[in-house]
């Protein structure tokens, strides 16, 4: 780092992001340009010294929520959405290797021949070494969401912070994409989320959150250099603690 550039303020971060967000502008599917931007983005945090663990949504390519709709019963649409993360874990796993990190899959479901089973002192072991790990499958369980996964998994870690990468700039009091007058919060309680239905994040992730005063900062990941900003101390998005 050179003379009086700027200091990290975390030194281990859970970056979570929705599958939706690897669609692109296709709504569906993988976009490889963004995979290549946001692995490019994950090896300039790196190279701050910061230890990286990733939670993929799956929607870009089934959401389990969906599954009644479709004829799917609800436990396995949410089976069906947790093979939907591998694929997405696997496909940023290959452009985080581009970009010359070395990355390990860990899935709660076991598929040997992708990625490593979920245990957390291996976890833990590969980011001291500077790997990036993407934990895949959710927590292996139907009814929990990959924003559940991602808070009890930043919590076995001992991450610092949640990072929850949105499309929008923050957490805001109804939904800026349809309303023009929707209100940006600034700071957040986890009882605010709470009493207020904002769901930026589901009920039992903002409770884990809470009964580990595990922060959590909303930001918008389509904004080039913000998850940079973000570890570097800049005060952009919402904070929620």
């Amino acid at each position: 780092m050179s003379p009086g550039a700027k200091k990290p303020v975390y030194s281990r971060v859970l970056l979570k992001m929705s599958g939706e967000a690897l669609a692109g502008d296709k709504g569906f599917g993988i976009s490889a340009d963004i995979l290549k931007r946001i692995a490019a983005e994950v090896r300039e945090v790196s190279e701050l010294g910061i230890q990286i663990a990733l939670v993929l949504g799956g929607g870009n390519i089934f959401r389990g929520l969906d599954g009644p709709a479709q004829g799917i019963d609800r436990v396995s649409g949410d089976y069906i959405g947790m093979l939907a993360t591998v694929m997405n874990s696997v496909a940023m796993q290959n452009a985080l290797e581009r970009e010359g990190l070395f990355t390990r899959v860990q899935s709660a479901i076991d598929i040997h021949q992708l990625a490593e089973p979920f245990i957390r002192r291996r976890a833990i072991r590969h980011l001291e070494k500077k790997r990036v790990v993407i934990f895949a499958a959710g927590t292996g369980n139907p009814y929990f969401s990959t924003d559940t996964a991602a808070a009890l998994r930043a919590i076995e870690i001992k991450a610092e912070i949640v990072l929850k990468a949105t499309k929008v700039d923050g957490v805001f009091d109804k939904d800026p994409m349809k309303f023009k007058n929707a209100k940006k919060f600034d700071r957040l309680s986890y009882m605010d989320v709470l009493k207020k239905d904002l769901r930026v994040m589901d009920g039992t992730a903002i409770s884990l959150c809470r009964e580990n005063k595990l922060p959590i900062r909303v930001f918008n990941i389509n904004n080039r250099s913000n998850f940079k900003r973000v570890v570097l101390g800049e005060k952009i998005g919402t904070i929620i603690s």
